[in-house]
């Protein structure tokens, strides 16, 4: 009976938590679909009208299409340099794993807007001129996914016998890298596209880089979202659910396939 109990308990506390996360997306669900919400608990009336008119808006294709080049240019990069560079970490210089960990934390203890300004100020001149353009946004993202990519990789990487299966690779006449992508790789499937995702989504909701390096000039969805604030509230929110939504059948897409090569 306790067990039961304990189990309802802890069902509730999870379905609590699944609701506080999806009223805010409930809550601009309903305004976006709304003709008028002012003083009441529900809307007055309701409207496919700014669904219709983002859908029909060729900008807010071009800012999706721009984030999406973006933020998959960024991921499929950062992968391909960390994930090498962890394997050679925790197999021919493990020394370095105290530096790596503290390289991991670099993103997170510079803001942003400092960040943001300090490569505006070195590359908004010569002899590389970057501001404005998305290669400063793609070098930018690398740096604040690499903590992502290389901790799901290394901690896969930490539950592997990563020596013995590189030496059992020497003894069948294979060199050490042919090993890492013919066995390293395809164990770490799972973590790489774990990270893949994690990385992709995260950047697509990144604002103050995107908004301070290129701003209007290579405007992403989060820059077009911040531009048309003061048009309607209707209409930022019907952004809001639009790019949510394309987010989340991306990466049940993306899922989904790497299940598929598993299996």
């Amino acid at each position: 009976m306790s067990m039961s109990r304990s189990k309802s308990f802890h069902v509730s506390i999870v379905y609590t938590l699944v609701i506080i996360m999806l009223l805010p997306l409930i809550g601009s669900l309903l305004y976006a679909l709304s003709t008028s919400w002012m003083a009441t608990i529900l809307p007055q009336g309701y409207t496919f009208r700014w669904f219709s008119e983002l859908l029909t808006t060729e900008r807010f294709y071009i800012a999706l299409w721009h984030s999406f080049v973006v933020c998959f240019s960024s991921a499929a990069i950062a992968t391909c340099l960390i994930v090498p560079t962890t394997f050679l970490v925790h197999y021919a210089y493990p020394q370095y794993k105290k530096l790596m960990e503290l390289l991991v934390l670099l993103p997170f203890a510079f803001p942003a807007i400092v960040a943001s300004i300090g490569l505006m100020q070195i590359y908004s001149g010569g002899p590389v001129l970057l501001t404005g353009t998305p290669y400063i946004l793609i070098g930018s993202y690398i740096g604040i996914i690499f903590p992502f990519i290389y901790r799901v990789n290394a901690n896969a990487i930490q539950g592997m016998n990563v020596p013995e299966l590189i030496a059992s690779s020497h003894l069948l006449g294979s060199s050490t890298w042919k090993a890492f992508l013919m066995v390293i790789v395809p164990s770490l499937k799972k973590s790489i596209m774990i990270g893949f995702v994690l990385s992709f989504s995260f950047l697509l909701g990144e604002f103050v880089f995107a908004n301070i390096l290129v701003g209007t000039r290579y405007e992403t969805i989060q820059v077009y979202l911040f531009n048309m604030r003061n048009y309607s509230g209707h209409y930022t929110s019907a952004i809001v659910i639009t790019y949510f939504m394309i987010t989340l059948l991306l990466a049940y897409t993306l899922n989904r396939l790497s299940r598929d090569k598993q299996s």
